[in-house]
């Protein structure tokens, strides 16, 4: 395609779905697809006169991260971008797909089975193996959404321009999770093109943590981000933003609430850290996450307020 128009137009003349880096999409279908790779003007970062940055859609995870002024202003989403899935992954995937994959539920990868996504009228993960699922209930669908960046992107109140219609923020992208039929609100023919980040802010602490089955190329049973700051020990601002246990990537404001005006101090964090499950009402085989989204959102606060780890908190990979 050579215009985001005739990407649009393609898809809804096949009903075909649009592939980016292909990292998701290629593993999973085999309908018709729509190329975006040479659509101008949606790789890449720009600056705006404010100091704020705009991310193009088709971006990859690598070039981000080798973006060291992007990095810098950032941390949170730096840090984040820094574990997604392996090397190899990160030089094709891009920021758009990162945000608009689909969900990894085994039920709807599996040809044979029927759920809210592929036209039948219940959730099999409800009743069967449901060990991956959503620990904070959002409604019909149980599967968590996949999107770390879309966490990192909460804490920021980060913007998506999209083709097709006006520009959305990112909780807005994903809506309160009572579409079981949807991983996102964008409809055919509606292309995410631009993520608008805010004003940086100098004095940011930031961090990511991620729980996983095994160290390094899997996906988050809970992650967390968090972005703080401070004047002397006193937390002046807070965002926690948490995935891996909630139908979308989901910000956690009475996290945040409980840590601000308080020192930075141990007890502070761990009574913030307890508030990471108010909301949750686990399934039978998902009560093991209700421990670690809490750990998760404590190691993170904990990263966030240490010195040396808190402009990146990068996890090791």
């Amino acid at each position: 395609m050579t215009t985001i128009e005739d990407a649009a137009g393609a898809v809804r003349e096949t009903g075909g779905e649009l592939r980016a880096g292909g990292t998701d999409v290629m593993t999973r279908t085999t309908g018709p697809l729509v190329d975006l790779l040479g659509v101008p003007g949606l790789r890449g970062v720009t600056w705006r006169p404010d100091g704020s940055a705009a991310i193009g859609a088709l971006t990859t995870i690598a070039d981000l991260l080798a973006d060291d002024r992007l990095t810098a202003a950032y941390p949170a989403l730096a840090a984040t971008a820094a574990a997604v899935a392996t090397p190899q992954i990160r030089n094709v995937a891009t920021v758009g797909g990162n945000l608009l994959q689909r969900n990894r539920c085994w039920y709807l990868r599996t040809p044979g089975f029927s759920c809210h996504h592929t036209g039948g009228d219940a959730c099999p993960a409800r009743e069967g193996a449901h060990l991956y699922s959503a620990v904070i209930d959002q409604g019909p669908c149980v599967a968590p959404h996949p999107s770390s960046l879309a966490v990192a992107l909460l804490t920021y109140g980060a913007t998506a321009d999209v083709h097709g219609r006006s520009p959305l923020g990112i909780a807005d992208l994903y809506g309160d999770g009572g579409d079981p039929t949807r991983d996102h609100r964008l409809a055919p023919g509606e292309i995410l093109q631009t993520v608008r980040m805010p004003v940086p802010a100098p004095s940011e602490r930031a961090a990511y943590r991620r729980a996983t089955s095994r160290e390094t190329a899997e996906w988050p049973l809970a992650e967390a981000a968090a972005r703080l700051t401070l004047d002397g020990d006193t937390i002046t601002s807070a965002a926690v933003a948490v995935g891996g246990v909630a139908r979308t990537p989901l910000l956690l404001p009475e996290v945040a609430e409980a840590l601000l005006g308080k020192p930075a101090a141990e007890e502070t964090l761990a009574a913030a850290a307890d508030l990471a499950t108010a909301r949750a009402t686990p399934l039978p085989q998902t009560a093991y996450k209700l421990p670690l989204l809490r750990t998760t959102v404590l190691d993170t606060l904990t990263a966030a307020c240490t010195p040396r780890q808190g402009s990146m908190g990068v996890p090791p990979l």
